[in-house]
């Protein structure tokens, strides 16, 4: 399991900033992380049961508390708290960010919303550091 060497929440920029001992680093977007929450509200209880996050484009962190040697549980600023998110879990957001981002920009289209993210369908990712390793798998 990969572990964290810094965690850094940026308020202006909504981004939660995250490196690994790996050496890789990602910029999350408070968007994405809010709208991908491991918690039963956003992923349901099963397969298919996920609940598509609407309006989640200005959402913010007004906290974030470690959770043992393995997570951290983040406050967002419209009251939702309820989702642990793990080291692995976190990398995995980072590592396949853009891949993410499309399959929510095509959720939000198919279900009518276009332009509810914060996020324009086809734009550029923020700007961020990619992330780098020796290339090994561990």
């Amino acid at each position: 399991m990969k572990q964290p060497t810094g965690l850094t929440v940026h308020n202006k920029s909504r981004i939660l900033e995250i490196s690994f001992d790996d050496g890789a680093t990602f910029n999350l977007p408070f968007e994405l992380l809010r709208v991908y929450s491991p918690s039963a509200e956003v992923k349901g209880h099963g397969a298919g049961q996920e609940v598509l996050q609407v309006g989640k484009r200005e959402v913010g962190i007004a906290g974030i508390e470690p959770v043992g040697n393995y997570a951290v549980q983040p406050t967002f600023s419209d009251g939702h708290n309820t989702g642990l998110f793990t080291w692995d879990y976190l990398y995995k957001l980072g590592a396949e960010q853009e891949q993410l981002w499309r399959d929510y920009m095509d959720r939000l289209h198919a279900a009518g919303f276009d332009g509810d993210s914060g996020r324009a369908s086809g734009a550029a990712l923020p700007s961020a550091p990619k992330a780098h390793g020796c290339g090994h798998k561990h």
